[in-house]
């Protein structure tokens, strides 16, 4: 059984929590003097000289009944980052510890763990972005305290094998974190309903991508209660702010619109890899279970080159490892992707 309390770093064990006034008093109803806030109001219109609820507990209320777990296994942040953030700064000892990655994957993990001078260890995922278990095994060390999956994987899109992962939340005796970022976009079930049977299991979530509200950066992890209250007790103290919590409250109570997006997108998704494949400048379209889709192109720097030139912004993944020559193309609205397959078209002439 993974214990927790032996992960942690030493003086994370022994910190004591920045206690708010909002800690000490989260009525709502109150002559409030306590927070030094600006009782005359604020200067734009709306009423932002309060301070916001530095738990979230509205919408971690509302998540939870949507997620199926319990509120207290429920982790709101500035963003998936500040949870990757705090992973680091909770498990880990700079100069000492190490945490695994699995390139190409998304570049936070290995910027999060160079801010906080932790060694990366990176096994690449197998030419067909799966992962390469026996690799991953050789390469866990005792210093190795964290272990970061992406699935679905950024950039190539592919959900990777649930038997895999598994074997990974059994064997290694750290923290699992799975990054879900585009689960919504993918027809398999989420880890969150693991989490009782996996205590070193941390799942990503992100309201940027199928929810729509990348400005407000607003991200969630959900863990064992245990690491949850330990993000709690290193966190900012209001790292969520106010408006951003009423506009995931807005978005969880329109479920329904959301659910209808997501199919648009994958709707628009098979239909844009199907004719990429038509193309003499596409050599292969990877399979995806994300909001995007990796293709493999002909000379892909000229193309993306002249996408952007077109006024056609895509990203270029060919400097990653088994993305050679590879463009990644986000799922655009149906008439931006007509727009993309129509330039495309038209290159060479």
């Amino acid at each position: 059984m993974i214990n927790i309390e032996n992960l942690l770093r030493e003086n994370i064990k022994n910190l004591m929590p920045y206690s708010s006034a909002r800690d000490e008093y989260n009525g709502d109803i109150g002559i409030f003097l306590d927070a030094n806030e600006n009782s005359f109001g604020s200067i734009p219109e709306g009423n932002l000289n309060r301070y916001p609820d530095p738990h979230q507990s509205r919408v971690k209320e509302k998540l939870a009944k949507i997620k199926n777990t319990n509120s207290k296994n429920i982790f709101i942040g500035n963003g998936s980052d500040e949870a990757i953030d705090l992973l680091f700064r909770a498990f880990c000892e700079p100069g000492k510890d190490s945490c695994l990655i699995m390139p190409p994957t998304y570049g936070m993990y290995k910027v999060a763990a160079d801010i906080n001078n932790i060694e990366v260890i990176e096994v690449p995922l197998t030419t067909q972005f799966e992962i390469d278990i026996d690799e991953v095994i050789e390469n866990i060390s005792t210093n190795t305290k964290l272990l970061f999956i992406c699935s679905p994987n950024n950039p190539s899109g592919n959900l990777l094998d649930r038997d895999l992962i598994r074997k990974i939340l059994k064997g290694f005796n750290g923290i699992v974190i799975i990054d879900e970022a585009y689960i919504d976009f993918a027809l398999k079930e989420s880890w969150i309903g693991e989490l009782t049977n996996f205590k070193n299991l941390v799942v990503l979530q992100t309201f940027s991508k199928a929810w729509g509200l990348a400005n407000i950066r607003v991200g969630m992890a959900f863990g064992d209660e245990e690491i949850i209250s330990v993000f709690n007790k290193i966190k900012y103290p209001y790292n969520v702010n106010g408006v951003s919590q009423k506009k995931v409250l807005d978005a969880l109570n329109n479920e329904v619109k959301k659910e209808q997006v997501v199919e648009a997108i994958i709707s628009e998704r098979n239909k844009l890899a199907k004719i990429l494949l038509t193309k003499k400048i596409v050599d292969d379209v990877y399979p995806s279970d994300s909001n995007f889709i990796l293709a493999k192109i002909k000379s892909a720097d000229k193309v993306y080159n002249y996408l952007l030139d077109n006024k056609i912004i895509v990203r270029n993944r060919s400097n990653m490892i088994n993305c050679n020559e590879c463009l990644r193309f986000t799922v655009g609205a149906e008439e931006e992707n007509i727009k993309l397959l129509n330039i495309l078209s038209k290159y060479g002439e």
